[in-house]
């Protein structure tokens, strides 16, 4: 069953075309990478479906709900859980408080101090980061911010996480690590992930299907071994045969 049902989804800024048309399913429980090179439409998609941006035509369907249009807010309350590209935590609160401020925008609608408190610890146990409530964000590296950005979308119980270039700015052995993380928290919790990446190797080991856009459109659907051995995606990534045999 399709958890996430995007069809024609559809965004112009004036006369620029930053999503042309696209369209793919996530089956419930999958990992779906959403890859592309820089410029290629993969956020500005995140975008649409998180409420972050209004599309211009189109659908986006959550457990058959048609969502496309509602604001961040109420996506989230109906799901969806999403990092950022740059984790921009708040500086002043701990990371306990951090994930806790996130809870009480998540799925459920109102909930109690308690139950905040809970939610929190159990999404930074989760990322592997610290329960003390004394532990802050003061002297986390990258890896440690990208945790805390997962952490606070965890605490939102998604149904549907939607996590955006999780391995910018780290080194290969962090990159593994994200990567594991990623698929430990969909084989645990059973909740379904789309990965936004243009880093390809990693993401290609632990994902179950990708989709690859091209200047706004979808150019690929399939699995990962497929994706490598396809001649426009390579053309994408790597240029021209010609480009590359020279």
């Amino acid at each position: 069953m399709a958890l996430l049902e995007v069809a024609g989804l559809t965004k112009r800024f004036g006369g620029f075309t930053a999503v042309d048309g696209v369209s793919f399913s996530v089956a419930e429980g999958e990992i779906l990478g959403l890859l592309g090179p820089n410029g290629s439409g993969k956020s500005t998609t995140f975008n649409c479906i998180a409420g972050m941006l209004r599309p211009t035509s189109g659908s986006v369907k959550l457990a058959g709900e048609e969502i496309a249009g509602l604001t961040a807010d109420a996506t989230c309350r109906r799901g969806i859980g999403r990092t950022f590209q740059i984790p921009r935590p708040f500086r002043g609160l701990s990371l306990l408080e951090n994930a806790a401020l996130a809870a009480h925008y998540g799925a459920g609608g109102h909930i109690g101090r308690e139950e905040a408190w809970r939610r929190a610890r159990d999404a930074l146990r989760l990322a592997q980061l610290p329960e003390d409530p004394d532990a802050t964000t003061q002297g986390l590296g990258a890896a440690g911010l990208k945790k805390l950005e997962l952490a606070r979308a965890l605490a939102t119980q998604p149904k549907l996480l939607l996590a955006d270039e999780s391995l910018g700015g780290l080194d290969a052995g962090e990159m593994r690590q994200a990567a594991q993380m990623l698929k430990r928290i969909r084989d645990e919790r059973g909740i379904t992930i789309v990965w936004v990446e243009h880093i390809m190797g990693v993401l290609l080991s632990v994902v179950d299907r990708v989709v690859v856009l091209d200047h706004g459109a979808v150019i690929f659907q399939g699995t990962p071994q497929d994706a490598q051995e396809d001649a426009k995606v390579a053309e994408v990534y790597l240029g021209p045969p010609e480009a590359r045999a020279a």
